[in-house]
């Protein structure tokens, strides 16, 4: 266990490795699951902003599930979420590119230029799930097989999943913060 800042960290962040591979997944991340992608209070409100600027990247679906629902929605347990698309619950702001890879259609509007927010922080850290509680956030690795090829992919490159999602710890936590986090991890190999 690592404790960095109000955060405790799975050991499993510094020993298992990760890097998509959409190629072989085909974002797959972004259909299966019994939910949309979990959203911060705050994230809410940026969705409803960013909305009229992003529905131009999203498919015809998605934008009647968002206009049915709303930009975000209460899940089972009632936390929220990003609205999904049908039966295989296909997260609504999802697209496909010409290789039938699922990519994410407000960061897609992020890349060109139009908002300022990359995407839900839940997104950018995955693998990493955060479960906050009263005085800390619990950083955990998302173990999971439709993602068996990144797992061989970061072992093959060998990138641990603290290094993998480095610009999303940083854009949660800081850049400080992250520097503390790898001074804790790579000192321990000294």
């Amino acid at each position: 266990m690592i404790l960095i800042g109000n955060a405790v960290l799975s050991d499993d962040l510094k020993e298992h490795f990760f890097v998509c591979n959409l190629e072989r997944c085909k974002g797959a991340c972004c259909v299966e699951g019994d939910a949309g992608a979990p959203l911060d209070d705050e994230e809410t409100a940026i969705l409803d902003e960013i909305y009229p600027k992003v529905k131009k990247y999203l498919t015809e679906e998605g934008r009647r599930v968002i206009e049915e629902q709303g930009t975000w929605v209460y899940d089972m347990e009632g936390d929220k979420g990003t609205p999904t698309v049908g039966e295989n619950k296909e997260c609504a702001y999802a697209i496909k590119d010409d290789k039938g890879i699922l990519k994410c259609g407000i960061e897609e509007a992020h890349i060109n230029g139009e908002i300022d927010y990359k995407k839900p922080i839940s997104c950018h850290l995955y693998p990493v799930r955060v479960t906050k509680y009263d005085e800390y956030d619990a950083l955990n690795y998302d173990r999971w097989d439709i993602c068996s090829p990144a797992c061989g992919l970061g072992k093959e490159l060998n990138v641990p999943i603290y290094k993998f999602v480095k610009d999303a710890l940083i854009r949660k936590y800081g850049e400080a913060w992250y520097e503390e986090l790898v001074l804790d991890i790579e000192g321990e190999k000294e």
